[in-house]
């Protein structure tokens, strides 16, 4: 049996070689969502999916029923009970480190497309000043894949609020509602995030269930507890983070594989 120290070991940035290879799993399916985010997509309308391999792709409308969602998220992946708080720690290459801190309000928005949305705030800060404040609003559908159906966002300079860049809300000024993690994820399932034309076309693909170990501060996972994926950007093509959910917990660690390397632990899970 490995150690805490072997296993943490597993999970550093020097390892990513080896994770790369996973991607060629996923690399059919993140290209087809790539061309398509790329191109604006299609304009063809689909219902509520029944199914994950029915996951909205690039900019194409989707005719979402109210009736299908629910405001109890419970995605094993991530269980977002009211109440449930995360706590993570940002780093890069360059020294920077900041707070991120993820919490469920118990607070609903009803979308312009009529769902009722789930609001869960998620503050980022360096040294006790905050740097941005997001309220994400997610609902879940009967098939167990969390929406993203908007956010609002504020950017802070030197401690006061500034822009609100990036903020939508699917079904206003023609965004679109995205997947934030599907029911039953599978390696190869790709599918949008959230579409706002030249503003928000994040994308992303399932690269593998069950096959990586994880080491965070927040403990230690086993391989059959997480779900791995990779987010990319048709807007910002040269951004690649990759993702670890741990399974009754949520995201546990972030991996940014451009720029400055960012990375994201958790340090403490508090279940609502």
């Amino acid at each position: 049996m490995e150690t805490k120290s072997e296993i943490e070991e597993r999970a550093r940035p020097g390892r990513w070689a080896a994770v790369l290879s996973l991607l060629a799993v996923a690399a059919v399916a993140i290209s087809a969502c790539g061309d398509d985010a790329g191109a604006g997509g299609s304009s063809a309308t689909s219902v509520v999916p029944a199914t994950s391999a029915e996951l909205p792709q690039g900019g194409e409308q989707v005719d979402l029923d109210p009736a299908d969602f629910t405001t109890e998220i419970t995605n094993p992946y991530w269980p977002l009970s009211v109440g449930s708080r995360w706590v993570y720690r940002e780093t890069d290459t360059t020294g920077k480190v900041e707070r991120v801190v993820v919490k469920v309000t118990g607070k609903t928005k009803t979308i312009a497309n009529g769902i009722e949305a789930l609001v869960v705030r998620d503050t980022t800060s360096k040294d006790g000043v905050p740097k941005e404040v997001t309220d994400d609003w997610v609902a879940q559908d009967s098939a167990g894949n969390i929406w993203n159906l908007g956010e609002d966002t504020t950017k802070y300079f030197h401690g006061k609020p500034g822009t609100r860049a990036g903020s939508f809300e699917a079904g206003v000024d023609g965004a679109e509602a995205g997947i934030a993690l599907p029911g039953t994820p599978e390696p190869g399932q790709s599918y949008r995030q959230e579409y706002h034309k030249g503003k928000a076309e994040d994308y992303g693909a399932v690269v593998s269930v069950g096959e990586e170990l994880v080491g965070v501060p927040a403990g230690s996972y086993k391989a059959s507890e997480i779900l791995m994926t990779r987010d990319l950007s048709s807007i910002e093509p040269t951004i690649q983070e990759m993702k670890f959910y741990a399974r009754g917990v949520g995201p546990v660690l972030s991996v940014h594989l451009d720029g400055d390397g960012g990375r994201a632990e958790l340090v403490n899970y508090h279940a609502g």
